[in-house]
């Protein structure tokens, strides 16, 4: 089975700069597995790595598709990939890197759904559903009938969330309970930096505060302008959709930026949640984040 390195964790731990680091050492990509860095015009309020940053390496999965498209872990998976398999056809051991589980497990593992058939009239209904109503509302139902399964697929999963609801209208079993497969598609090391709670919260604070320094708020009101809605998918990032508001309200900037470093935190202590349970993972302690150690572990366990 062939093998991938994975930087992964919370935001704000420096998973882009060792990731690069340790691309240069293998002399590979970067697989960027991030819900944000695949939007063009989002840059500021993502922390998009730029050309200095990314030391010569090339990064795959960032800026492919506009801010007025929809983009979901399927749309990842069918594009990224390839790219994996590109660089493995070449004797290359791709880095994933980014801080959106549902990515790296959707290119780590297959996922089966059991024996359970399908019925065209029930993904139907939900399909309407969702158009009439909305991503959140369709991920809201299964949260209801099947809690483990709403926890695993995020909302903009919509064709998983679909199937997961189908599954338990059909069967009126929940998909979780059913005999599910993870199949590995890949042998895997992954690693990320565990910082202790306050020192993660500076960072966060000190990237929101660059953010700001940077242009965060005229980013999205040039976003804003250009035609992008509001209710867009990429507008509700944190950093983007509290900015939105803030804008509506008439906030000032350091309203909106102590919300965005809340929101920031909270959504940090839920990738550690989600990561803590990953496989093959390896938690650095900052002074451990060096890309030779890591390099060391992957040869020595992989």
């Amino acid at each position: 089975m062939r093998k991938l390195l994975v930087i992964c964790g919370a935001t704000a731990t420096g998973k882009s700069a060792l990731a690069v680091d340790c691309a240069k050492i293998l002399q590979t990509d970067v697989i960027s597995a991030d819900s944000q860095l695949v939007y063009r015009g989002l840059d500021v309020g993502t922390a998009k790595p730029d050309a200095e940053e990314m030391k010569g390496v090339r990064h795959h999965m960032i800026d492919i598709v506009g801010a007025d498209e929809n983009f979901s872990v399927s749309d990842y998976e069918r594009l990224a990939l390839p790219k994996i398999n590109g660089l493995l056809d070449e004797g290359k051991t791709p880095v994933i890197c980014g801080g959106t589980g549902f990515y790296i497990y959707s290119l780590l593992y297959k996922f089966g759904y059991g024996n359970a058939k399908g019925n065209e009239e029930v993904r139907a209904k939900y399909e309407a559903i969702l158009n009439e109503r909305g991503k959140t509302y369709l991920h809201s139902l299964l949260e209801e009938v099947d809690r483990k399964s709403a926890e695993i697929l995020h909302e903009n999963d919509v064709k998983r969330v679909i199937r997961a609801l189908e599954i338990y209208e059909t069967s009126g079993k929940r998909k979780s309970d059913q005999n599910d497969s993870q199949e590995p598609r890949f042998d895997y090391l992954a690693f990320a930096i565990d910082y202790p709670r306050e020192q993660l919260y500076e960072r966060i604070d000190k990237r929101v505060d660059a953010m700001f320094e940077a242009g965060l708020v005229e980013e999205v009101r040039s976003l804003l302008n250009s035609g992008i809605d509001e209710n867009s998918q990429c507008m509700q990032a944190i950093g983007y959709k509290e900015v939105v508001v803030g804008l509506k309200n008439g906030d000032n900037n350091s309203t909106m930026r102590d919300i965005i470093k809340l929101n920031t935190r909270h959504y940090a202590k839920r990738q550690l949640t989600f990561f803590k349970k990953m496989k093959n993972l390896v938690w650095l302690k900052p002074e451990q984040a060096y890309a030779d150690y890591v390099i060391k572990l992957f040869n020595e366990t992989v």
